[in-house]
């Protein structure tokens, strides 16, 4: 069988920055490897939904899937509807395996989102899931370092009682809003439980960290047509 780019044979060094993409990683002079290939696919949403179905009718839980059990921070989004409106989303910023943060979050954004009622069973034909794999973190030099549409934002900041708290938004927030920047950081520091009027000294005295997602997004009918076809 011929070896692939990753053959045993040595390869002469070069002084290229970095090296040649293999099985979708690059890897730089310093040793670090940077995937390249996609990670977030249809078959996470599909668990997803397994995972709120046996809970809704009482079934012990889905056998394991057979995605990557790589670790990611990761978030778990239901809406509802044609119109999609949010119907819970929690995730984490610490990596967990795919596989048991998936079956822990499709459950907790599902049931214990203090902004909505829990999930029921008779929504779960109008409901969508998304998932969010969330990478490249990188801290902002202020609170306008990032990008609408391709930035997901963290923010830490101190209330009027001098309490810590943070708050964030996935990268497709403010473009569905329609906000910008100012906008977006000003709704985020409500969110967060900021109460008092937003000063530009308030804005200024945020600590932002900006972030990439991959997400994937999938209907009960493209669950029931994959469960379907997984039968057959």
């Amino acid at each position: 069988m011929a070896a692939g780019c990753c053959g045993t044979k040595k390869q002469k060094l070069n002084n290229n920055p970095t090296g040649a993409p293999c099985n979708g990683t690059t890897v730089l002079s310093n040793g670090t490897r940077i995937r390249n290939t996609p990670i977030v696919q249809p078959e996470m949403g599909f668990y997803c939904f397994d995972v709120l179905y046996c809970q809704l009718h009482q079934l012990d839980p889905p056998k394991p899937p057979n995605f990557s059990n790589e670790a990611f921070p990761l978030f778990v989004t239901w809406t509802i509807g044609k119109d999609m409106r949010l119907r819970g989303c929690i995730g984490t910023f610490n990596a967990m395996h795919l596989h048991a943060g998936l079956r822990e979050y499709a459950t907790t954004s599902a049931f214990k989102d203090s902004r909505f009622n829990p999930i029921t069973r008779e929504e779960l034909p109008r409901l969508h899931v998304s998932v969010s794999i969330l990478r490249h973190f990188e801290d902002g030099v202020d609170y306008l370092d990032w990008e609408i549409g391709v930035h997901g934002i963290r923010i830490e900041f101190h209330n009027e009682k001098g309490n810590k708290r943070t708050a964030t938004y996935l990268p497709d927030v403010a473009t569905e809003q329609g906000w910008d920047q100012i906008q977006t950081i000003d709704s985020l520091l409500h969110k967060g439980g900021y109460k008092g009027l937003v000063t530009p000294d308030i804005r200024r005295s945020v600590k932002l960290t900006r972030y990439q997602s991959e997400k994937i997004t999938v209907s009960y009918q493209d669950y029931m047509t994959h469960w379907h076809n997984r039968r057959c």
